[in-house]
């Protein structure tokens, strides 16, 4: 019961923590999540939190709080779930009702804008990290298919403009026929002969 505290406690605080110190958004928290629970507490594989955030990204709503769902139902259960959620979206609601209060003086304010400016860097190189990773993570399981997917997906985005939702329903399809032929040939009996 103890160690189930200080599990729920971990959970909430580390949200918290990185929910807290970290700008930029989704794309930005989600590797600190993974550096916190893959590598520092080793509570979830690597392939596990790529799983989540491919999940998390094609999931409607913001990334950050889908990753967090889904991060503590798979640590915590749903009481881990709700616990993420509340250490995540804490702090930016914080943040939001302080700024809206004093909106209009954070808008002229020079000092504010030039601190905005040079995050927007920062968060672009947190972006470029994650992408490097997730692919690197993908070309090291020797798989081709996936790294395939992932660079067409790109090129269809970037260079032919196609919606991203388009991408998202085609991967959900393939994945979902993928599964569906490698199930039919698992029950397909081995080794049987025409009489």
């Amino acid at each position: 019961m103890k160690e189930k505290r200080k599990k729920y406690a971990t959970i909430f605080f580390t949200c918290l923590y990185l929910s807290s110190f970290t700008f930029g958004g989704g794309l930005v928290i989600v590797p600190m999540m993974r550096k916190k629970f893959v590598d520092d507490l080793k509570w979830l594989e690597e392939k596990e939190m790529m799983d989540l955030t491919a999940i998390a990204q094609s999931s409607p709503g913001a990334i950050v709080v889908n990753a967090a769902i889904l991060l503590g139902y798979k640590i915590g259960g749903v009481f881990g779930s709700l616990l993420a959620i509340l250490g995540t979206i804490i702090p930016p609601m914080t943040i939001i009702a302080v700024v809206s209060v004093f909106y209009e003086l954070f808008r002229t304010n020079a000092v504010v804008n030039a601190v905005l400016s040079g995050m927007q860097a920062g968060v672009a190189a947190v972006i470029c990290d994650v992408v490097v990773s997730m692919f690197l993570g993908e070309a090291k399981g020797k798989k081709i298919l996936p790294i395939v997917i992932m660079l067409l997906s790109f090129s269809l985005t970037y260079f032919l403009k196609v919606n991203v939702v388009y991408i998202i329903l085609a991967c959900i399809l393939w994945s979902v026929a993928v599964f569906f032929v490698r199930r039919a040939r698992e029950k397909k009996p081995k080794g049987e002969t025409k009489k």
